[in-house]
């Protein structure tokens, strides 16, 4: 009781600040700012069909200005590798960090919770805001896209044909996979936290390995570190708009974030639960 009670203010706290509201008013910008360049680009005409194989952004570009619905897979696409881990990064730095610098994180441990149960609860909290923020995304995509483009039967990736229902159940989905292939970089946001006393500090370091984790990523001489950094599989959200859905890269997306929940959760822990807590 006391651990629910406990998150559910944390939640409230996070949604309530105004930073929060200024992240996902900037992620539910983008959508916006993508359906009315694609509507001028095309006169609200149709456009060609993106090709079987064609991945993420651009196929899903393509397919907006025959079915609005695609416009939440094209924004996801555009937000995933910059606007939404670098939310979840702001607000994961500051968890702990956060707490430090505006000197509350003492009071907090005064009360019964427990240096572990308060970190989980920090740890719930931003897992809440990837799930927020992704649907935010998505919510502002569909809205616009059903806004501005016509609606109807979804042409998957694979070229065969679903239901309008079908496509929201997938695009639903979707957001799902995103949210969870945020979670292995909002645990190492965590671990910087309380490795710091310095919010901002913090917030700047997580961004920091963030930006410095997608360029190794797109280096081709370092293709065999590229399995093993967290961004490199966040893109296969892609094969669930496939009929049927492709696994293979999904469940290496999710052993991925898996691992990396494990380890640096774990070294959050570690590091918090011996930390001389001085403010």
């Amino acid at each position: 009781m006391w651990t629910l009670g406990l998150l559910r203010s944390e939640i409230a706290t996070l949604l309530r600040r105004q930073r929060t509201f200024a992240l996902l008013g900037v992620v539910a910008a983008v959508p916006v700012l993508i359906g009315i360049a694609v509507r001028i680009e095309t006169g609200g005409g149709g456009g060609g069909a993106g090709g079987p194989d064609g991945g993420a952004g651009p196929a899903f570009l393509a397919q907006v200005t025959n079915n609005g619905l695609f416009l939440v897979f094209a924004a996801l696409a555009a937000t995933l590798p910059v606007f939404l881990p670098m939310a979840v990064g702001v607000v994961a730095g500051d968890a702990v960090a956060g707490e430090a610098s505006s000197g509350t994180l003492r009071y907090l441990l005064v009360a019964p919770a427990g240096r572990t149960r308060l970190l989980l609860v920090k740890y719930a909290s931003v897992l809440a805001f990837c799930l927020v923020a992704t649907l935010v995304v998505a919510a502002s995509a569909l809205a616009v896209g059903a806004l501005l483009f016509p609606v109807g039967e979804v042409t998957t990736i694979s070229g065969t044909r679903i239901s309008f229902g079908e496509g929201l159940v997938r695009a639903a989905l979707t957001a799902l996979v995103v949210a969870v292939s945020l979670t292995g970089f909002a645990a190492l946001g965590l671990f910087v936290s309380t490795l710091t006393g310095s919010g901002i500090g913090a917030m700047a370091a997580t961004v920091g390995l963030l930006i410095t984790v997608q360029i190794l990523d797109s280096i081709p001489q370092l293709s065999g570190v590229h399995p093993y950094l967290f961004s490199h599989y966040w893109l296969s959200f892609a094969d669930v708009l496939r009929e049927p859905v492709h696994w293979d890269d999904l469940i290496k997306n999710f052993q991925l974030q898996g691992l990396y929940v494990a380890v640096f959760c774990s070294a959050a822990w570690a590091r918090f639960t011996a930390k001389d807590i001085t403010a």
